[in-house]
């Protein structure tokens, strides 16, 4: 039980920062003047990643260990919650990696319109992944608590 609770939170307090960020920290990019933006947008990324990078890890990690039975004796209903936010997880990992990274490395040398919509974009549907995340460990904590 720890461990999902571990798990929890973590996916909890990620889907508060991505909510957080969606709505207020992408879009002010656009308000940020062209000769400071780079230098702007670096220092976001190493800030966020301090934030992030132990709680995604964290959530990761927690998150394989309670889908292998010998790690976690969780009801079946519980278990079934947690692989359709191992699911969800893969998608927040392919949109984080595959997507908003390669953007973040564009905008690090200049704003860009195009690629700052596109990241806005990309990154409402990590956020919505998120979101189910957290009704998915909700779900998996309310049924393991019986």
């Amino acid at each position: 039980m720890m461990l999902l609770l571990i798990h929890a939170v973590a996916t909890l307090l990620m889907t508060g920062v991505v909510l957080f960020v969606a709505v207020v920290h992408y879009p002010m990019f656009a308000r940020v003047d062209a000769a400071s933006f780079p230098a702007y947008s670096r220092e976001h990324a190493s800030r966020t990643t301090i934030v992030v990078a132990p709680l995604m890890l964290t959530e990761a990690l927690t998150g394989v260990l309670l889908l292998v039975p010998s790690w976690s004796a969780l009801p079946p209903d519980a278990t079934r919650a947690l692989w359709i936010g191992a699911a969800l997880l893969v998608v927040v990992w392919g949109i984080t990696f595959g997507i908003n990274v390669p953007q973040h490395a564009r905008l690090a040398n200049g704003f860009d319109a195009r690629t700052h919509r596109r990241l806005v974009a990309s990154h409402w549907v990590r956020t919505a992944a998120w979101c189910a995340r957290a009704g998915v460990v909700i779900a998996a904590l309310a049924i393991s608590r019986g």
